[in-house]
């Protein structure tokens, strides 16, 4: 009897919690009616403290659903600001590959990932598209206030819709319904360039175009990538000339598709998705290769002393078909003359050398000619031990930590293969525990 008993006064208190959350919300609705009932006074309507009110009292209406977790808030913590209110239900869920506890309320979700909150998603809001009509309130007020008295309220006001805004969007991409984080990431861009906050997110531009890139919804994606050009924001390594290209090509506009690879690679000569685009474009386009080492002249130029140009080159020599092997490693070895600290250079040898290594083993292990398996096995010796001087040389030069630990993890496989050769089982012993060390 105890037991029926304890269950339901525990579904007592859920039913109480929740609505405690139905009485914020219709409380918070009632206040939106009572200040937008001010602002229809024709006397009261003209003072731009009337508009700031609505907007805040939208803001709030938006608050008032989400509960009073926060971002980042440990859910044992939770579970004590909360005492009173309790979820409807619980369930464990996988969220982008990511195993989490959604906490289902009246009126909002929260998800929670290692114990923390990561994101809340509102499923009933208070009043309909709060933070869109807190902005029309706080534009209004900017018109009014012609004597700039109010300025900073406004500004926190737009400040706090923006970042409200930017926080749906992350939400709605955490749940993959990339449209809506889109459109939300829109909103906060919109937002950013109202007076008097009138700075704009690039950020949320580009975030909206890749929102939208992802939802396969190209054409929107196009409009805030050029948006992202036109104000002189280009992505992580030049992506925004990268997805431009696909677009243009999409498009059927081959010489627009590699106008925007160029004019990447001019400014983003390292960036990988460029980098693989004109090799692509001039390897099946029938083209000459030389445009490449023409963009690459034109960036040495320009930077006469940055090594990592010559590293380019030398990806770029071992992407041809065939690969260009001597003059990669020639441009390789350049770095080092123009840097001597710049490890990339050995990193680059080493890396082909060993990947090289390996596809001679493949070769080897269905190889029936003794004769030629025997000769694919010494190739493969010799390879596997040039990649491990260049390994070393990049290990000693390198001052960045993860790079080394990187690097030994290389140098400890390659060892493996010799570890009966007391020189490098040497060598393994000491990699490997740097490797240990590590994790």
């Amino acid at each position: 009897m105890k037991k029926i008993i304890f269950a339901l006064a525990i579904l007592a208190s859920v039913q109480i919690a929740n609505a405690q959350q139905i009485k914020d919300a219709e409380a918070a609705a009632k206040k939106v009616a009572a200040a937008k009932a001010v602002t229809q006074n024709e006397k009261k309507a003209v003072n731009p403290a009337v508009w700031i009110k609505l907007g805040q009292t939208y803001i709030d209406a938006y608050n008032a659903v989400q509960g009073i977790g926060y971002i980042g808030a440990a859910e044992s913590e939770l579970a004590l600001l909360m005492s009173g209110v309790k979820p409807l239900s619980t369930e464990e869920v996988q969220i982008q590959g990511n195993a989490m506890t959604v906490q289902h309320y009246e009126t909002a979700d929260y998800y929670f990932l290692g114990g923390k909150l990561s994101f809340i998603n509102t499923t009933k809001p208070a009043v309909e598209n709060p933070l869109c009509e807190a902005v029309k309130a706080y534009q209004k007020a900017y018109e009014l206030d012609t004597k700039a008295k109010k300025t900073k309220d406004i500004v926190d006001g737009l400040i706090s819709v923006h970042d409200k805004f930017s926080s749906d969007a992350v939400s709605a991409y955490s749940l993959q319904d990339y449209a809506k984080s889109s459109k939300c990431f829109e909103a906060a861009y919109e937002t950013s360039l109202i007076e008097p906050y009138a700075k704009m997110d690039t950020n949320a531009v580009y975030n909206a175009g890749l929102t939208a890139w992802i939802a396969a919804d190209i054409a929107r994606a196009k409009t805030f990538f050029t948006k992202c050009l036109e104000h002189n924001y280009y992505g992580e390594d030049g992506d925004v000339y990268a997805r431009l290209s696909t677009i243009a090509e999409k498009e059927g506009d081959k010489e627009l598709s590699v106008k925007y690879l160029e004019d990447g690679f001019v400014n983003y000569p390292k960036s990988q998705s460029i980098l693989i685009g004109l090799i692509n474009y001039y390897t099946t386009s029938g083209g000459s290769t030389d445009r490449l080492f023409e963009l690459l002249d034109v960036a040495k130029t320009n930077e006469p002393n940055n090594a990592s140009l010559w590293y380019v080159e030398g990806n770029i020599r071992l992407k041809m078909d065939p690969p260009q092997v001597d003059e990669a490693f020639a441009a390789y070895d350049h770095c080092a003359e123009i840097d001597p600290n710049y490890e990339y250079g050995e990193i680059g040898k080493g890396i082909y050398l060993y990947n090289h290594a390996v596809e001679i083993q493949e070769k080897a292990s269905i190889e029936m000619d003794d004769a030629k398996y025997a000769a694919l096995v010494e190739e493969y010796d010799k390879t596997l031990k040039a990649s491990i001087v260049a390994f070393e040389k990049a290990y000693d030069i390198t001052k960045d930590n993860e790079i080394k630990v990187t690097v030994a993890e290389y140098i400890k496989n390659a060892c493996f293969r010799f570890r009966t050769d007391p020189e490098y089982k040497e060598k393994y012993d000491k990699f490997d525990a740097i490797v240990a060390s590590s994790k």
